[in-house]
C-alpha cells in the first residue's frame, strides 16, 4: 500500500510572490508579508529566495521565521560556473554556511551566464563546459561539508536549459538535478518523460504549470522570458499545460520522498499586494490536495 499523496512534503518559494534575484524584476514585498501569506495557506516550509532577502545572520533568521512556524529548506543560487570559479566557490560557501545554520537540506544551483536576467545566453565552448562541470562538483563537495545536498537546476536563460544540455549534464556530472516542470518544458523537455528516464537522478522538485502558447513565444525567440512571466506564463497548478499529476505519480512510484516546492514565478508592479499570488498558491495547493484525495481512494 503506497503513502497517500496528501503526505507530500510541500514547500513554498518567495518567487511565487514576485521576489526574484534579477535586478528590476518587479516590486518586492517585505519578507514578513510573504511569510505571513505562506502561514495563512498552511505552508510550513520555504526556500530562502534571493541572497539577502532573508537575514544572513542565523540568529536573526531564526527570530524572523520562528513566529510564522516556517522552516527554511534551502534555496536557489545562480552562479556563473563556467568562468572565474573562485568567485562562484566563495558565494557557494557563504550560502551553504547560512543554509546549514538554518537547518536546511538542499542547495539548488543554476549555471548562470553572468549576464543580468534570463533573457539571453551566449554559447559555451568545450573548455567552458568542462569548467562548469568541475565547478559544480566542487560546490557539491562544499554543500556536503555543511550537511547539504547540491542539485543542479536546468533553467531558462542559463547554460543548462535545453533537453540536450540536461542530458549532457547528467552524463558528465554525478550531481542530481532539480526537476522544475516549468523551466524544463520551456526549454524543450517533457518533464514527465525526463522523470521516467532519470527518476534516480532527481533530488528536488519545483512545481510550475505553464501556458504552452507563451512558452512557444519564448522558445521561438519572439518574446523574452521576463515579459512572458508578466503576461501570465505560469498558471496555478492544474490550469496550464504541464501534466503535474502524472509527474507526481511517477516520482512517487519511483520512491521520491523529497520536497515539492510550489514555485510559480511572478512579477509584481508597484502597488501590487500579495493577494493575487496568494490566490494562485491556494489554487495550486487545492489541486495537489485533489491528487491526494484521488490516490487515497485507490489504496
Amino acid at each position: 500500500m503506497s503513502e497517500p499523496l496528501q503526505q507530500l512534503r510541500v514547500a513554498a518559494a518567495p518567487i511565487s510572490w514576485g521576489v526574484c534575484e534579477v535586478p528590476g524584476w518587479g516590486h518586492v514585498l517585505e519578507a514578513p508579508t510573504v511569510l505571513s501569506e505562506m502561514t495563512a495557506l498552511g505552508l510550513t516550509a520555504t526556500e530562502f529566495g534571493p541572497p539577502g532577502y532573508l537575514p544572513t545572520d542565523p540568529g536573526e533568521l531564526r527570530e524572523l521565521l520562528g513566529p510564522f512556524g516556517i522552516a527554511a529548506i534551502g534555496g536557489f543560487l545562480a552562479l556563473p560556473l563556467h568562468t572565474a570559479p573562485a568567485a562562484a566557490l566563495t558565494a557557494a560557501r557563504r550560502s551553504a554556511a547560512l543554509f546549514a545554520a538554518a537547518g536546511a537540506e538542499v542547495l539548488v544551483l543554476a549555471a548562470a551566464t553572468g549576464l543580468d536576467g534570463y533573457d539571453s545566453r551566449p554559447a559555451l565552448g568545450d573548455h567552458e563546459w568542462r569548467t562548469l562541470i568541475d565547478t559544480a562538483a566542487t560546490i557539491r563537495d562544499i554543500a556536503a561539508e555543511h550537511g547539504l545536498r547540491a542539485v543542479l537546476h536546468p533553467h531558462v536563460g542559463t547554460h543548462i536549459e535545453t533537453e540536450a544540455e540536461v542530458e549532457r549534464f547528467l552524463a558528465d556530472s554525478d550531481l542530481d538535478i532539480c526537476l522544475d516542470t516549468g523551466h524544463l518544458l520551456i526549454g524543450g523537455t517533457d518533464p514527465v518523460a525526463l522523470a521516467a528516464r532519470h527518476a534516480h537522478r532527481i533530488g528536488h522538485i519545483h512545481l510550475k504549470d505553464v501556458r504552452n502558447a507563451l512558452a512557444a513565444e519564448i522558445s521561438g525567440g519572439r518574446m523574452e522570458y521576463s515579459h512572458a512571466v508578466r503576461r501570465g506564463l505560469y498558471a496555478p497548478l492544474g490550469e496550464g499545460d504541464v501534466d503535474i499529476e502524472s509527474l507526481v505519480r511517477c516520482m512517487r512510484a519511483a520512491g521520491y520522498r523529497g520536497w515539492y516546492v510550489i514555485e510559480q514565478d511572478t512579477a509584481l508592479a508597484p502597488g501590487d499586494t500579495a493577494d493575487g499570488p496568494s490566490r494562485d498558491a491556494e489554487r495550486s495547493l487545492r489541486y495537489l490536495a485533489g491528487i491526494g484525495a484521488g490516490e487515497s481512494a485507490r489504496i
